[in-house]
């Protein structure tokens, strides 16, 4: 099978159930991942980057305000989208463990809602398989962030310490979390936490421990719109990824 087919029967899961706290004093009428940027809503950039690279059916895990993320994708019909409703936030960890009836492939993508950074999936999955690993992640340089998982690599990419919401000040170029992974479907059978718990403080460490974690570092930057100001700097950053949906209206 080649990559292309791959990344056409690879499922995506996207978590988009967060209350979005720390933006709410600036987009309040609708939950954080439909946020606008330049008039696109977030989830419709995310989107379309992942359809420009041959995925073509969405897990979306929904909470807070997950009505309206129901409604604006179901009337769409360039792709298949479903959606994994929780009536309570059930963390990261457990909205993975209940959408997984909903997840077909053996490998699956898993994207913050709220956040974006440019990489290559062929290579993304090429890596993920290659190594035999139960959990990839995509690294990035922190680039003056002090509120993402810092993450440790070792030359074979393997991750040897994962510390969700720190800083190192001992790195010159600290690595961070990304939000975008690639997990077995298998891996989620198996977690015993009870509702609600996290991927990244309750799994991730877990799995580190083991060896099964592996870190694809790219050189792109995370963006997010998690707070006012990230939000503002996003319009910036995003505007040609925006323009391009735009035309397509």
């Amino acid at each position: 099978m080649n990559m292309i087919t791959a990344l056409s029967s690879l499922d995506a899961v996207i978590l988009a159930g967060g209350i979005g706290s720390r933006l709410k004093p600036v987009v309040s009428e609708r939950p954080k991942p439909l946020a606008h940027i330049n008039g696109s809503p977030f989830l419709d950039l995310l989107i379309q980057d992942l359809r420009l690279q041959g995925l073509c059916r969405f897990v979306f895990c929904v909470s807070h305000q997950r009505e309206q993320i129901v409604s604006h994708f179901q009337s769409r019909n360039d792709a298949e989208f479903l959606f994994s409703e929780e009536i309570s936030p059930l963390g990261t960890g457990g909205a993975v463990r209940h959408a997984l009836p909903l997840i077909r492939s053996n490998h699956f993508l898993l994207l913050n809602g709220d956040s974006f950074c440019e990489v290559n999936l062929n290579a993304f999955l090429t890596f993920h398989k290659n190594k035999k690993s139960k959990a990839s992640l995509v690294v990035s340089e922190s680039r003056g962030r002090n509120d993402g998982g810092n993450i440790n690599l070792i030359a074979d990419g393997r991750i040897t310490s994962f510390q969700e919401k720190t800083y190192s000040t001992s790195e010159k170029h600290p690595l961070i979390n990304a939000g975008i992974y690639l997990l077995s479907r298998d891996l989620p059978l198996v977690w015993q936490a009870k509702d609600p718990f996290s991927l990244e403080k309750d799994v991730l460490p877990e799995l580190v421990s083991a060896g099964h974690c592996f870190g694809f570092l790219v050189g792109t930057e995370v963006i997010d719109i998690g707070t006012p100001e990230r939000y503002a700097k996003a319009q910036q950053q995003l505007s040609n990824m925006s323009k391009g949906k735009s035309n397509e209206k």
